[in-house]
């Protein structure tokens, strides 16, 4: 009887698909090829609209750190305003991930009753009512 192999999977998949490089440590993918592997296939086979989607949420990301670090850092005073901002950061990072979800054309099953019009004007009047309810928590 033949000994089993440790990684079966390996031998397995191995000559069927393309081999993946391996550094000298056991044999096993090194972090910064997997992390390249990830941001080429996003780079390519992402569509623009969807980046530009993805780089805003990002952007909310920051902002909302900064308004939790100041908070942390120098007070929190007016303690109705640094909740309003902070919602309307959180509040629009969501609506913009429920956009992205909306309108991504690898979801188009699961969306396919909404246009991207109309995502997008939902996107908006959300944004509106969340931009409302926010001005009039500060006071």
């Amino acid at each position: 009887m033949a000994p089993k192999s440790r990684h079966p999977e390996k031998s397995a998949t191995a000559s069927s698909s393309t081999p993946a490089k391996s550094s000298s440590k056991g044999g096993h993918v090194d972090a910064h090829e997997i992390v390249h592997g990830v941001w080429s296939k996003y780079v390519d086979k992402t569509p623009q609209r969807v980046k530009l989607l993805d780089s805003f949420m990002a952007f909310l990301v920051v902002v909302g750190a900064l308004q939790f670090i100041y908070c942390c850092l120098v007070g929190n005073f007016p303690f109705n305003a640094f909740l309003s901002g902070f919602s309307a950061t959180v509040g629009q990072f969501v609506l913009t991930a429920s956009l992205r979800m909306q309108t991504n054309p690898e979801n188009k099953a699961e969306f396919e009753s909404i246009s991207h019009e109309r995502a997008f004007a939902d996107f908006v009047f959300g944004s509106l009512i969340l931009h409302f309810f926010c001005i009039n928590f500060i006071n």
